[in-house]
């Protein structure tokens, strides 16, 4: 399938998506130096804001298409992101992979017609879980307990980065696999 310069997963240069991601990351300035405070209130000497990335239409494209290649042949009824980082991502590769989209809310609403779901999907529904960075894995793990709750399962998690850094252990703990699109160490 060939989409943008790609080929089944490698760029027409030659290149693989990993490699091409990794580039568009870096030329995108997600990749930042210097002391930062992450959500998972750890201190760190980099920064990666996928939210530069995410509002890069071409990395954005890349982020999907890596993503959807990943998700070819996993049974998967519909693509989920979090609120707010993971609404760009989540959206992108659920186009690619032709697939409904699920936003999930860190609360309820409690105004309109409430709930902590955008978009539907019926109960046993498997939802993949998209996320922009991964560090101990906190974040997403409220949104698996959220839809695990509602009726859907959640088997994988495809993180644009993780730090190694725990969540995939801790999203192991939960029966979740999670799946780095890149790792930090690739990054920096």
């Amino acid at each position: 399938m060939a989409y943008h310069g790609f080929v089944s997963g490698v760029h027409m240069n030659g290149m693989n998506g990993k490699n091409v991601l990794i580039d568009a990351l870096k030329a995108c300035g997600a990749v930042k130096f210097g002391n930062f405070k992450l959500a998972s209130g750890e201190k760190s000497n980099y920064y990666i804001d996928i939210k530069k990335a995410s509002t890069n239409p071409s990395t954005l494209r890349i982020i999907a298409k890596e993503a959807g290649r990943l998700i070819e042949d996993m049974d998967v009824d519909a693509i989920g992101g979090v609120v707010l980082g993971g609404v760009p991502l989540a959206t992108a590769v659920s186009l690619e992979a032709d697939l409904p989209l699920v936003l999930i809310r860190k609360s309820e609403k409690g105004y309109g017609t409430g709930g902590r779901f955008v978009g539907e999907y019926p109960k046993g529904a498997k939802i993949l879980l998209l996320e922009d960075v991964t560090t101990s894995g906190g974040s997403v793990k409220d949104a698996i307990k959220a839809i695990n709750e509602s009726g859907g399962i959640v088997d994988h998690v495809v993180t644009v980065v993780d730090r190694d850094s725990g969540a995939e252990k801790n999203l192991a703990d939960m029966g979740v696999q999670l799946i780095p699109l890149v790792r930090a160490s690739d990054l920096i």
